[in-house]
């Protein structure tokens, strides 16, 4: 009856402890690939904020530019034949410094926009990442449920157990083990030697006599 009581728990205990540990070790993936996620993602902010900065930096580029430009034009001063060759020459390097710039500026604003591989890329990216994390978090959700569901299935299984052990204890037949109850269930005793035989031996019914002295 200890052994029927018993296999229930230990089973339920066994069922617990196996849905414990599978419950750990997917915890402890899903942890290890959020921190990827998580590092990657990071990364990729860095990116676009180092994209970010260099189209400040091009756009501050051409202003100080333009400002450079509309500041000679405003200059109505002639200067000298020798000093107006130097300022012409000066004013002629300039202005192919600054057409050789925006002919750059142009070129990587035209690269980007005719080649947005980066930026696509980039959101395609943040799009999966963001995929990935609803997709982990319907894991947690599903894992936690089933977690749930084995534990209840394991103390219903323990409940059922424990109530049909009293059960069996109950209907479990007494066996006669007592003297009374062994007499009891004997048929009868068994005859004497004597009365069984149904006549006495000669031998026995005849007396010899005794030899006397004349």
């Amino acid at each position: 009856m200890k052994k029927i009581f018993i296999l229930p728990m230990v089973i339920s205990l066994a069922m617990i402890c196996s849905c414990q540990k599978q419950d750990a070790v997917a915890e402890q993936q899903l942890a290890q690939r959020k921190v990827e996620l998580d590092t990657r993602e990071d990364a990729l902010i860095e990116r676009l904020n180092a994209l970010d900065e260099k189209v400040n930096a091009l756009d501050e580029r051409v202003r100080a530019l333009a400002e450079n430009e509309k500041s000679r034009a405003n200059i109505q001063t002639i200067p000298p034949d020798a000093q107006s060759q130097d300022v012409v020459r000066d004013a002629a390097e300039a202005k192919a410094e600054r057409d050789r710039r925006m002919q750059e500026f142009r070129a990587q604003i035209q690269a980007r926009i005719t080649d947005p591989s980066q930026l696509n890329a980039a959101k395609a990216e943040k799009d999966r990442m963001t995929r990935e994390r609803l997709q982990r978090q319907g894991a947690q959700q599903q894992s936690q449920s089933q977690k749930q569901y084995k534990f209840q299935q394991a103390q219903k299984a323990w409940m059922a157990g424990a109530a049909v052990s009293p059960a069996v204890q109950d209907a479990a037949p007494t066996s006669p083990t007592t003297p009374s109850a062994l007499d009891a269930a004997s048929p009868a005793s068994s005859p004497p030697v004597g009365a069984s035989s149904p006549t006495a031996s000669p031998a026995a019914t005849l007396q010899t006599p005794s030899p006397t002295p004349e």
